[in-house]
């Protein structure tokens, strides 16, 4: 489905916009929670892709589709090859059938699992014979997906003598990695991380103190507001829900990123509120991502609809999600006007003032390219192909932007 986005002016006070809660924190929290039934979650996101782990790990049948969640795919695979007894055949879309998952499938196996591919190697689909793994030590290289990392700390207390993970040179997506770890001390579980190595110490049950957790909203979405309050004169402001200022989530150095754009942002109870304080100021934005890859796609964005330059590093991962997203970044800025360059992991955008109107984005099959698009509106008139792939991640996404001001039709 096509949207096509009219140049829009936001609504003068904008109602507070209340966003779902982290994917990130929700699918971590779920397969803890298949672990340790005793477990609550409060706030759980509403996205696809948290929809998907929800109904793998409640459904009985041999054969588990996740479609396109790549984070599904690697927390299932670890989960059900702990799982005795079960065998599992677990697929995607094409595109995950050309994902891939290698490194996970190597560890696990290591671990003593039994897990095989039954089309390419090294990609989805897997089958997954469910065993109690006895090995307790294996090495991964530190710079592969943190989710390959994550999906193997997650199970790790519930083996017999818990993990001691070796990470091997330079580590990516720390934040990530910190959030497993903080959400497993949170559950209770002894868990240290020095020297590249993690370990994870066994827990065979919850306490009751321990019981119940709260999801805070998903970091990435609050993104594409930073970019609306961004590209609007001074003095706009939005507010959002629920956030803390001490957040687990990577994404959240949104706030100081914004700054170089004029966008301050003030905690308040479990809310956050976005200023246009002032203009912004550069001719070009530098940014390392490694941490935070998923904004790249908005901070570029924005980068073009202020008419300023950028050069952002750390992108690595981007060639392996949904689409490769540096090479969809750069063909569809550049049907906007734009001038970008890009290597394996990094983009560089030249400053520019022209931004042509009544441009098609198409999406790809990825939600973040949709929705970092869209601030767009706000400066010229545009299409958004494939619209509702924003469901992955942020179902109300289009209802929220019409709530403070944009003309949307279909």
């Amino acid at each position: 489905m096509v949207f096509t986005l009219h140049k829009s002016t936001l609504v003068e006070n904008p109602s507070k916009i209340v966003i779902t809660g982290s994917k990130s924190e929700s699918n971590r929290l779920l397969l803890l929670q298949a672990l340790y039934p005793e477990l609550e979650i409060q706030n759980v996101s509403n996205s696809d892709d948290s929809e998907v782990m929800q109904k793998a790990l409640a459904s009985t049948s041999n054969l588990i589709d996740v479609s396109h969640a790549g984070t599904a795919m690697r927390f299932l695979t670890a989960f059900f090859a702990t799982q005795e007894g079960r065998e599992i055949t677990i697929t995607g879309s094409a595109r995950m059938k050309e994902r891939p998952i290698q490194v996970l499938v190597e560890a696990l196996n290591t671990l003593g699992a039994d897990i095989s591919y039954l089309q390419t190697e090294g990609c989805p689909p897997l089958k997954i014979n469910g065993k109690a793994l006895s090995k307790d030590k294996v090495s991964l290289k530190a710079n592969v997906s943190s989710q390959y990392i994550s999906a193997l700390l997650l199970i790790a207390p519930k083996l017999k003598n818990g993990l001691q993970l070796t990470l091997e040179g330079e580590i990516t997506s720390v934040p990530y990695i910190n959030m497993t770890l903080n959400l497993l001390n949170q559950i209770g579980v002894k868990t240290t991380f020095e020297n590249n190595i993690i370990t994870v110490s066994p827990l065979v049950k919850l306490n009751q103190q321990q019981q119940v957790l709260t999801v805070e909203s998903d970091w990435s979405s609050v993104s594409y507001f930073y970019s609306i309050v961004a590209l609007s004169p001074v003095g706009t402001e939005i507010t959002l829900s629920y956030y803390k200022k001490d957040s687990l989530q990577g994404d959240s150095v949104l706030a100081n990123i914004y700054k170089d754009f004029g966008v301050e942002t003030t905690f308040g109870g479990n809310s956050i509120a976005l200023l246009k304080q002032s203009e912004c100021q550069l001719e070009s934005i530098d940014c390392e991502l490694q941490n935070a890859p998923d904004i790249a796609q908005t901070i570029a964005v924005t980068c073009f609809g202020l008419g300023i330059g950028c050069y952002l590093t750390g992108l690595h991962t981007l060639k392996i999600k949904e689409t490769d997203r540096l090479v969809a970044l750069k063909t569809e800025l550049e049907k906007l006007g734009a001038q970008v360059d890009i290597t394996n992991d990094s983009l560089v955008l030249k400053s520019s003032t022209q931004i042509n109107a009544n441009v098609s984005i198409a999406t790809y099959h990825d939600h973040r390219m949709a929705m970092a698009f869209a601030p767009l509106a706000l400066k010229t008139d545009l299409q958004i192909e494939d619209a509702m792939v924003v469901s992955k991640s942020y179902p109300k996404f289009w209802d929220d932007l019409k709530t403070i001001g944009f003309k949307i039709s279909k």
